[in-house]
C-alpha cells in the first residue's frame, strides 16, 4: 500500500511530457547519454595510460632548482 504503483508512475511521466515536450526530453536524453559516454571514455583512457612516476621526480627537482635560483637572486 505504501509503494508507488505503475499507474502513478505513468501519470507522473505523462505530466513531465506535457510540461517539457518530447523534443526537449529527447535532446536532454541525448546530451545526458553523450556526457556519460565521454566520462566513461575519459576514465578508460586514464586507466590505460599509467602515470609515469619519474615525471613527479623531475617536477620536484625543477621546483627545487627554481627555489634555489630565487634565493640566489635575493642574496645578490
Amino acid at each position: 500500500m505504501g509503494g508507488i504503483s505503475i499507474w502513478q508512475l505513468l501519470i507522473i511521466v505523462a505530466i513531465i511530457v506535457l510540461l517539457f515536450g518530447t523534443k526537449k526530453l529527447r535532446t536532454l536524453g541525448t546530451d545526458l547519454g553523450e556526457s556519460v559516454k565521454g566520462f566513461k571514455k575519459a576514465m578508460a583512457d586514464d586507466k590505460s595510460q599509467p602515470q609515469d612516476a619519474s615525471f613527479e621526480k623531475v617536477e620536484a627537482k625543477e621546483a627545487a632548482s627554481t627555489e634555489q635560483k630565487a634565493k640566489e637572486k635575493e642574496q645578490a
